[in-house]
């Protein structure tokens, strides 16, 4: 059987770099729109522009009177090349231009041709640019239109403030350098922003200012987890990119006096419990959507994706869930719940996955049923089942598995699940488990589990960026630490993981290059 521990490369790729051109010379031949446009791109890098051409057009003449370039007014010479670092041709002379990628090569400096696409070390990129965001989407030269239309929908869906969030994290960063410079703290501080950045909406950190920012710093000092954090900008009510109030950041705490409001036009309240399903809107029930349009404020769970709440019109608010806090979260939903009811108004509780598999479904409708609130339930697809189905992987398969367990990765007082022993036919899925996966494989093999058992992460499963990393019991940990992982995700363990061939799951989301582990058919 061959080595499938590591992955084989796939060629055809190219080498993508954020190259570091701050002070360096990029030397441009061509004085038209094309060599305007490397101009503009090499001066947000920071490097010194100099641009050969016998006449130029109007966009660069405006950056030479500035001061902004360098500007030889005449063909190019072969001594143009002393002292630069990367050449680009823009010109309409393909001979030419063949001849100055010969001499290049020569001197071993970088050279883009334009348009011929053969003589190029490197091609640009679609690019788009939010501060320090940049990110860019490369089609190797074959559809640099479609690359354009991939950039603008990436983009679009990135959430507003993306660009300052990174600043202020920049910022923060810094400041927590400078406080606590010593390299043996290193993993400390990177473990720290980590859960900061994982945590918060990328919203409230766009709106960090100096104060807060000083708040967090203390904080870090103090050990305390970001999960933990409360800072004054919370009571601020912020628009996130749909335009629909921040699921953070709109509403407090509500009172317990205020529950006792006058009903609306003397209705009564009516609540709805309503499960999101896996992210994707078009995955919600025909009955979900109506009530999410019906309701007249929906209160949701911190995960939910954007684009199932770009779809509803009224107010929107999440108490922050996080570690450490989730039962004063829950109880602030609670609150702000009774309050609209009170008011008569139409609450929609919206919750990730189905409001019963690992949720408090069972428990909130017991609460709002003692205050004499019986909710309608609509039951959404959960990602324990349907999670892995989007990505080509069937918990159960005939002459596979014939069962599957679902577990939580973590009690409802943070202990690690009991694993049971192993059974061949067995699939087991652990939810909420990806960053405790070293112990959850601990366990595994602890319970009799096979090094060579298949495993696959499955990452924010029914999302357009949904990802599966495979691997093995014994490989697995590794293969994600070299990939990375992108919350929300759960762990599948047994046969059944590649069950079905790689080329039949590849033409939907999954990028084949972080796959892991291939099947063998």
């Amino acid at each position: 059987m061959a080595d499938d521990k590591f992955r084989d490369p796939q060629g055809g790729g190219s080498l993508i770099l954020a190259w570091q051109a701050t002070n360096k010379t990029v030397l441009i031949v061509g004085g038209g729109a094309v060599a305007a446009g490397r101009a503009f791109n090499a001066l947000e890098a920071d490097a010194r522009v100099v641009i050969v051409a016998p006449d130029i057009n109007a966009e660069l003449q405006y950056r030479v009177d500035r001061g902004q370039v360098s500007w030889r007014s005449r063909k190019f010479e072969d001594t143009d090349l002393e002292g630069a670092d990367m050449v680009l041709t823009a010109i309409g002379d393909a001979d030419e231009s063949r001849r100055i990628v010969g001499v290049c090569r020569q001197l071993r400096i970088p050279v883009n041709a334009a348009d011929i696409n053969d003589l190029c070390d490197f091609w640009f990129m679609s690019t788009h640019r939010d501060h320090s965001v940049q990110i860019a989407v490369s089609t190797n030269s074959k559809a640099p239109r479609l690359a354009n239309r991939i950039r603008r929908q990436v983009a679009a869906a990135l959430p507003r403030g993306t660009g300052l969030a990174v600043e202020q994290i920049g910022r923060l960063r810094k400041r927590i350098r400078e406080a606590d410079p010593k390299p043996e703290n290193s993993k400390r501080r990177m473990a720290w922003l980590m859960q900061l950045c994982d945590y918060w909406p990328i919203e409230q950190l766009a709106n960090l200012d100096s104060d807060n920012i000083d708040s967090l710093l203390e904080a870090y000092v103090r050990n305390d987890a970001p999960q933990t954090i409360t800072i004054a900008q919370d009571s601020v009510s912020v628009s996130s990119s749909d335009g629909v109030p921040s699921p953070v950041l709109h509403g407090q705490l509500v009172p317990d006096s205020v529950i006792s409001a006058q009903p609306l036009n003397g209705k009564r309240g009516k609540l709805t419990l309503v499960g999101a399903g896996l992210g994707d809107p078009e995955l919600l029930t025909v009955r979900a959507h109506r009530a999410l349009l019906e309701a007249d404020v929906v209160l949701a769970d911190k995960l939910i994706p954007e684009p199932v709440l770009g779809i509803i019109k009224c107010e929107v608010y999440t108490a922050r869930k996080f570690p450490g806090i989730a039962t004063e979260a829950q109880d602030d939903l609670y609150r702000r719940g009774l309050e609209e009811l009170a008011k008569g108004r139409h609450v929609v509780r919206l919750k990730q996955g189905d409001p019963f598999v690992y949720g408090r479904g069972g428990e909130e409708i017991l609460f709002f049923r003692k205050h004499g609130y019986e909710p309608e339930v609509i039951p959404g697809l959960t990602s324990a089942i349907n999670g892995p189905g989007l990505c080509g992987i069937p918990v159960t398969h005939r002459g596979v598995a014939d069962q599957v367990l679902v577990l939580s990765g973590a009690d409802r007082n943070g202990a690690l699940p009991a694993i049971p022993q192993y059974l061949a036919t067995r699939t087991l899925v652990i939810l909420m488990s990806v960053k405790r996966l070293s112990q959850i494989t601990q366990l595994l093999g602890q319970s009799g589990h096979p090094p060579d058992l298949p495993i696959a992460i499955v990452e924010r499963a029914g999302c357009p960026d949904q990802r599966t990393v495979r691997g093995t019991l014994e490989t697995i940990v590794d293969i994600v630490d070299r990939v990375g992982h992108n919350a929300p995700g759960l762990i599948v363990a047994g046969f059944a993981v590649n069950v079905l061939s790689d080329a039949a799951i590849e033409d939907r989301y999954l990028d084949e290059s972080t796959m892991g582990l291939h099947s063998t058919e």
